[in-house]
């Protein structure tokens, strides 16, 4: 089995999309960076990978026993015991995973650049890992929605843009769950001025439908400003905001 050491993470908790699961570049200085002493390293076919990376489903039991208690964490010039930890690769995207004892991906990370091509280096002539899994459940269609949105509509966003878009889409799934026409050709008006007269036309479901579809494309100061305006006055929300427009960049 191949090991890494020294290896610095940025763990993303309960995050089903791997766009999330920030590279080195997007992390900040208040993220918490941890230091994996030793650790485990995988290659596994590419669908693998892409399920790992983009779900947080069962992993393969024997993929678990095979990584069991070989990982370690260093805090505070403590050496400890992690139970299901391990890198894996597929010879082109890179992950860091600790189950934090449950068996599936809870926590996901990136490596640095160095440890990166560390890793490329290391598994060049290694041939990818079999495991008894379902190559069914492996290759099943992930569905996504309007609170874990395709990768297509976030596409080229920074991390601050992808999270305030994510509030955006809370923000607009909570509108639609009141059903209010009127709420709703309000905010479609915010969006889009020149369509005020055609909604009178129109259904709660048409205007809905329009709202979703314009605002789902991109990111602009467009959509930041129709995010300001639509979360004023709930402090969850507010809450969110504040705590994105205030980070700084690594």
């Amino acid at each position: 089995m191949l090991f890494l050491h020294d290896v610095w993470v940025n763990w993303f908790e309960g995050e089903e999309n791997g766009y999330n699961v920030c590279h080195f570049h997007e992390w900040r200085k208040d993220d918490s960076v941890e230091l994996l002493d030793q650790v485990p390293l995988l290659r596994v076919p590419s669908v693998l990978f892409h399920y790992i990376e983009n779900d947080l489903s069962e992993l393969p039991p024997d993929l678990l026993s095979e990584v069991y208690q070989k990982a370690y964490i260093r805090k505070n010039h403590e050496r400890s015991q992690l139970d299901y930890c391990f890198c894996v690769t597929d010879g082109i995207g890179i992950l860091a995973v600790d189950t934090i004892g449950y068996t599936i991906p809870v926590r996901k990370s990136r490596l640095i650049p160095r440890q990166e091509q560390l890793v490329y280096e290391m598994v060049k002539d290694v041939d990818p890992n079999s495991y008894d899994f379902s190559s069914q459940t492996l290759e099943s269609s992930k569905e996504y929605h309007i609170l874990s949105l395709s990768p297509e509509h976030v596409r080229g966003l920074t991390r601050k843009e992808r999270q305030l878009k994510q509030l955006m889409f809370m923000a607009l799934d909570q509108l639609k769950g009141l059903n209010n026409k009127s709420e709703i050709a309000y905010w479609y008006t915010e969006w889009n001025p020149s369509m005020y007269k055609q909604m009178k036309r129109m259904s709660f479901e048409q205007i809905w439908d329009m709202l979703y579809n314009e605002t789902v494309e991109g990111w602009s100061d467009k959509h930041l400003n129709f995010c300001e305006n639509l979360i004023k006055g709930q402090p969850f929300f507010e809450k969110l905001w504040d705590l994105e427009n205030e980070t700084k960049v690594n």
